[in-house]
């Protein structure tokens, strides 16, 4: 089922950062993308979707329409429609997302936040401040 599906996300791939590259810096951009590589640094793409093959490994805070992850992210997620982890897929970090999917056997370590969809939260993705610090803070004054 994995490599229909696969196969179906392919068909919308603009852009691929194949095995054996690695990326240090800013993506930006309103097309979809496939990492297959490395990647270190903020993915910004606006309308555009995310596919992390199961070769890929992201370090990032990444901002998309929509985000699936066959393999390594590690950083906060944004995606306007959805983000799905497959299950061979690890994700550590925070998710907001309209929908979220995740297979059995994926690894999530992070909190998730459903937003409506469509919408834009405004997201810093630099920012690292969570809600408890938040709180906490509050609660202190």
């Amino acid at each position: 089922y994995d490599e229909v599906k696969r196969a179906e996300d392919s068909r919308y791939v603009d852009n691929v950062i194949s095995g054996g590259l690695r990326i240090n810096g800013e993506i930006s951009g309103n097309a979809n993308l496939l990492v297959e590589g490395i990647v270190e640094g903020p993915i910004h793409l606006a309308d555009g979707m995310l596919t992390v093959g199961e070769a890929g490994n992201v370090t990032a805070n990444i901002v998309a329409d929509r985000v699936t992850i066959y393999g390594a992210v590690k950083g906060n997620i944004t995606a306007k429609d959805r983000v799905e982890i497959k299950k061979k897929g690890s994700l550590v970090g925070d998710l907001k997302a309209a929908r979220i999917i995740v297979e059995d056997g994926a690894n999530l370590k992070g909190s998730i936040e459903i937003i409506s969809q469509g919408s834009t939260p405004a997201v810093d993705p630099t920012a690292s401040s969570s809600k408890e610090d938040q709180r906490a803070s509050g609660a202190a004054g």
